[in-house]
Order: C-alpha cells, then sequence, then structure tokens
C-alpha cells in the first residue's frame, strides 16, 4: 500500500482528546498502564509474514509520534528481504536479530541535531514497538555501530549525510516473552533531591 494512502484514513482525523476520553470510556487507565509495563524486547520469531493492515498501522503509530518542535525529521524505511535483512544483521553493532525478524523498520535521521534526535528516534522507536505490541507482534530494538553505520546507509541506498543508527525487528514471537526483574521503585525515584 503506498504511503500517501496510509494518511487518508478518517480514523486519524479526530480530536486528540475525544480520542483519550474515547480510550478511558473503553477501559481503565490501569489496563493501559498495565499494557506499557508488558512490553518486553522480542529477537527471535517465527517465520510468518505480517499482514500489510498491521504494518501500514504500526507506520500510523510511528507517523504520530513526538519530535522536538514537531519537526517531524524522522523517515523509515521497511525492509522485508530476507537477504536485505541478514546483510543488515551482518552490518555491525547489535542487529544480529534482524535475521529472523519477518521485517525491520530503520530509523533515518537527518543527522543536523544529534542530540534532538538521538531522543527523537527512541521516542520512536519505542512507539513502533508498543505498536507492534498491540498486534500480537513482538519487537527488538538494534543498533549499528559507528563502523557499521555507512555499511547500513550503503545497503539501504541512504545518501549522507543521513544517520542509519536504529533498526527495528518486528514478528510474531517464536514463544512468550521471559519477564524480567526491575529494581523497586524507592532504588530509581527520589522527591525533590537525589539522596546523598
Amino acid at each position: 500500500m503506498p504511503f500517501e494512502r496510509i494518511t487518508d484514513r478518517e480514523s486519524i482525523k479526530t480530536d486528540l482528546l475525544g480520542w483519550c476520553e474515547t480510550v478511558t470510556e473503553v477501559t481503565n487507565p490501569r489496563q493501559i498502564t498495565d499494557f506499557l509495563r508488558s512490553l518486553r524486547a522480542v529477537r527471535e520469531f517465527k517465520r510468518q509474514p505480517i499482514p500489510d493492515a498491521v504494518v501500514q498501522d504500526i507506520l500510523e503509530v510511528a507517523r504520530w509520534s513526538g519530535s522536538a518542535s514537531n519537526r517531524q525529521f524522522a523517515q523509515i524505511i521497511v525492509v522485508r528481504k530476507p537477504d536485505s535483512l541478514q546483510a543488515l544483521a551482518g552490518a555491525g553493532g547489535y542487529a544480529g536479530h534482524l535475521r529472523g525478524a519477518a521485517l525491520a523498520m530503520i530509523l533515518v535521521m537527518p543527522g543536523e541535531w544529534a542530540e534532538g534526535e538521538t531522543f527523537d528516534e527512541g521516542r520512536l522507536a519505542e512507539r513502533i514497538m508498543l505498536a507492534a505490541a498491540a498486534h500480537g507482534l513482538g519487537a527488538s530494538i538494534g543498533w549499528f555501530s559507528p563502523e557499521g553505520r555507512p555499511k547500513a546507509r550503503d545497503i539501504l541506498g541512504v545518501p549522507g549525510p543521513k544517520v542509519v543508527r536504529t533498526a527495528i525487528s518486528i514478528g510474531y514471537p517464536a514463544r512468550a516473552p521471559r519477564r524480567g526483574k526491575r529494581k523497586p521503585l524507592s532504588d530509581l525515584v527520589f522527591e525533590e533531591r537525589y539522596p546523598s
């Protein structure tokens, strides 16, 4: 489906405040925060394609992700071909899990404002993972090392000075994700001042 058709969906043209009210009418806030807490990285996938409608919905969520000053500078390359996924997995960095994914979403940043772009890149990657999880998919964030970034750009045909650093593998999980342990809030959150 061409990207232009994604943006024509009538359901997107809604008042965001009204959307939030609708969500809390359908479910209570605790169910939403439980879903957010349930997100786990998945790096092993079944050999099963993802329906186009699901991919388009994930891309819509990505499109609505926030960005610094609403600059919306991130671009996404959707990679499905096994040979391309294999090549990207070997480009260098932490991207080996792309090898078995049904697809990858590679984030392309303009390379003009390192601090702002890096922050927005993380926000976007997490949104993509959450949207995938909402459809019963697993996903994991990966990255290309400084030495691997030029290789990834070459594989994807991305011109410099654009930055190709983050890759998200997506697919149906091969097994249920493991629930990791977390530090208690008392180790992470402090009131008013950092403890001495």
